[in-house]
């Protein structure tokens, strides 16, 4: 009206008459932009020509397009706004509500572990001075008292069996039993993870599976099982597979009861008697190890591992992974047929020959992993040895000179060592060998990043007594293992630091050495390592072959 208008009183009352109407619309959120851009260009074409009002009309458009995107921002609920400070506050109150029934159970169960060790705690003062009886009945308080306390201590009940260095000999031994058969979970639960893991249900998956498992440990469970294979227009035999699936809550229990064992790593350093121990550092080292042994698909990986490093040996193997069933609580491998290596060494008499090649294939698959490889099965107790023995109906002797297979089981726990740690082991190694005691003794200070023994001289002169003992005709007849075992104790006398993973390499070759030298008295594994260390110039390459060296 007021740009048609030609006198100036209609177009100042179509102005007031357009200012009412802009404050009467203005509540309305939705119309106002549009009012606005309305009333830029009717005020621009009504005070100016019409070529002027549309430059400014075409600029007020815009402003009040751009204002139009503000509001309507603004119409809707802002970070800032009610609805979303309720829901903020809704999340606020459910993370707090969960952090204190997280805190309630955490705070009962550190009470429940606090009075399941109360016995064994209250013992340990008197186990040294109280004799040999009563040192016994705390080894076996020990013993269930890990037991009972579930996974993440009785790993770490095995992880310590395996740091001689940090416990005494007797200690250790009684820890090394933990290895006992775990309680088992339902089948109902193990086919319920089977299939929330693979996404199928389980006879899709497999044509037959066994309900009773064939094992249990404190981690998992393995289930004996025959897999579905399915192709268009053939018949394949089945295929017979181990099925190892995690106990339930295992990965919730062993979470809660390391926050509790990182606490008390984290106080013992305000204990000084406790400090050379470094237990802040030693659980995080058993946190590495716990959690692989958690993770069933890094001990898929593992196993690939293996098997690519022992590609062209033929008398040692390891279960394959069948992918794509590979899960972290589910793996799928194959079954492995064989007798445990314990009833070779245990059980069975004469099968003399038999037990003598044992000993050697254990020994050169271990040198292998450990000089060649630098990767190690860390876990080598006779229950995750089996022994496969070609059968028929020949005779009797052909079995004494048939050569028998072993696969390596459980490799979930494994040792690497840096560049390092390899050279100060293989030169400890050889001091050993040439009965060099200081040199021995160095190395073995050498064995941690950072050393915190109290009087390193005291010990290097502990140590090149001994070696000279041992170097006498009467310290010959002692056993080159019984010397190492010797050593470890001699340094945790002393408090001694050696790394986890060089402890871890130490005790494997102890462990498969004892039951070795039942296999065949008459083979040394510490002898051949100090051969094959001899014969090789360790200071300028740490590459070379077993069989080479052993030609």
């Amino acid at each position: 009206h007021s740009l048609f208008s030609a006198s100036s009183a209609v177009t100042h009352h179509a102005q007031v008459a357009w200012k009412k109407f802009t404050r009467k619309c203005s509540s309305s959120c939705h119309t106002f932009p549009y009012i606005r851009m309305a009333q830029a260009v009717s005020l621009a074409l009504s005070r100016s020509h019409l070529i002027v009002p549309g430059i400014f009309g075409l600029g007020g458009g815009r402003l009040a397009l751009a204002q139009r995107k503000v509001v309507e921002t603004n119409y809707y609920p802002s970070p800032n706004s009610l609805y979303s400070r309720a829901q903020d506050g809704h999340a606020f109150v459910s993370s707090i509500l969960l952090s204190v029934i997280e805190g309630v159970i955490l705070l009962v169960r550190a009470i429940y572990l606090t009075i399941l060790f109360s016995p064994s705690i209250i013992m340990a003062p008197f186990a040294d001075s109280c004799g040999l009886k009563f040192r016994k009945i705390w080894l076996e308080v020990v013993h269930r008292t890990l037991e009972t306390a579930g996974p993440a201590f009785i790993k770490w009940g095995q992880w310590a069996a395996t740091r001689p260095d940090l416990f005494p000999k007797d200690l250790c031994t009684k820890l090394s039993e933990l290895h006992s058969r775990a309680p088992e979970h339902s089948f109902a639960f193990t086919k319920k993870t089977i299939e929330r893991a693979f996404g199928r249900k389980l006879s899709e998956i497999f044509d037959s599976f066994e309900e009773e498992p064939v094992a249990s440990g404190s981690i998992a469970q393995v289930h004996r099982a025959s897999l579905r294979f399915r192709y268009p227009g053939k018949r394949v035999k089945p295929m017979l597979v181990a099925v190892k699936v995690r106990h339930p809550g295992v990965g919730e229990s062993i979470r809660r009861d390391f926050m509790i064992i990182n606490l008390v790593a984290k106080l013992s350093k305000f204990i000084p008697t406790l400090n050379w121990l470094r237990l802040d550092e030693s659980v995080q080292q058993f946190a590495v190890f716990m959690m692989s042994q958690v993770d069933l698909a890094r001990e898929a990986a593992n196993l690939n591992r293996f098997i690519y490093n022992f590609r062209s040996w033929k008398d040692v193997s390891f279960p394959k992974p069948v992918y794509p069933l590979v899960h972290p609580a589910v793996l799928v491998e194959t079954y492995e047929q064989g007798e445990s290596v314990a009833r070779y060494v245990d059980e069975f008499e004469g099968y003399d020959m038999v037990k003598a090649k044992l000993a050697h294939i254990g020994t050169h698959a271990l040198l292998k992993m450990l000089l060649v490889d630098n990767f190690i099965h860390a876990d080598m107790h006779p229950g995750n040895i089996l022994v496969r023995v070609s059968h028929s109906k020949a005779s009797r002797k052909r079995l004494f000179k048939s050569k028998p297979h072993i696969i390596f089981l459980d490799v979930g726990m494994t040792a690497e060592l840096s560049k390092s740690d390899r050279i100060n082991l293989l030169e400890f190694f050889k001091a050993v060998a040439r009965r060099d005691g200081q040199t021995a003794a160095e190395c073995t200070l050498r064995l941690s990043q950072r050393q915190n023994c109290p009087n390193p001289k005291a010990f290097i002169e502990e140590v090149d007594e001994a070696f000279a003992f041992w170097g006498t005709p009467e310290g010959d007849l002692v056993h080159p293992a019984e010397c190492m075992e010797q050593l470890l104790e001699k340094v945790r006398r002393h408090k001694v630091n050696i790394d986890g993973n060089v402890c871890t390499v130490l005790v494997t070759m102890l462990v498969l050495e004892g039951w070795q030298r039942k296999l065949d008295p008459g083979y040394d594994v510490m002898e051949t390592l100090q051969t094959l260390l001899l014969k090789a110039d360790w200071a300028k390459s740490l590459s070379y072959t077993i069989d080479g060296l052993m030609a």
